[in-house]
């Protein structure tokens, strides 16, 4: 069962994650059309699961991992992870499982964690990376109001070619003008 409701709207809810959901999250993260679209090159057992878990969920670390639930289901995963050592910028990063794709959840989710970044966190900047070919990360940020600032061409190695990565990102002045 996910931990509490941490962050929510009314379609989603941003859970603590606990041990009980490392199953899920390890079958989501090596599911082939998921890791695809996060660049993961590597199956994840249940010990590399737990690890995670345990440095990342668990750790003290300033980063912010959470679980994206439908109705108190696990339907994701999401997370902030500091890109400086002064908290000016954040990294945020959001996968879901592929029967939610297209359902506005992960555009949901990451409204909510962005959100969170810049009234609880003071973040000034939120950057997201969306690999080539995944249209939908692309949409989410486009939605939500990120600007696309750059391509890295070639920049990394996914199922089996050199793909692009597309940088987008948005300043916390940015972000409140537009009411999100």
């Amino acid at each position: 069962m996910p931990g509490p409701v941490f962050l929510e709207s009314d379609t989603i809810e941003l859970r603590t994650i606990e041990a009980e959901d490392l199953d899920f999250l390890q079958k989501t993260i090596n599911d082939p059309n998921v890791r695809r679209t996060i660049g993961n090159r590597s199956p994840i057992n249940g010990e590399q699961e737990r690890e995670w878990f345990e440095e990342k969920a668990s750790g003290d670390g300033d980063g912010v991992e959470l679980l994206v639930c439908r109705d108190g289901e696990a339907i994701g995963s999401m997370g902030l992870e500091p890109k400086d050592s002064n908290g000016v910028a954040v990294e945020i990063g959001v996968f879901l499982a592929e029967e939610f794709w297209g359902e506005g959840y992960g555009t949901e989710a990451s409204r909510l964690l962005t959100e969170f970044a810049f009234r609880e966190r003071r973040y000034h900047r939120v950057v997201a990376r969306v690999f080539e070919g995944n249209v939908g990360s692309a949409r989410i940020w486009e939605k939500l109001g990120f600007r696309h600032e750059a391509t890295h061409e070639e920049a990394e190695f996914v199922d089996g070619e050199y793909v692009d990565v597309e940088f987008y990102a948005v300043l916390e002045d940015e972000w409140e003008s537009t009411a999100q």
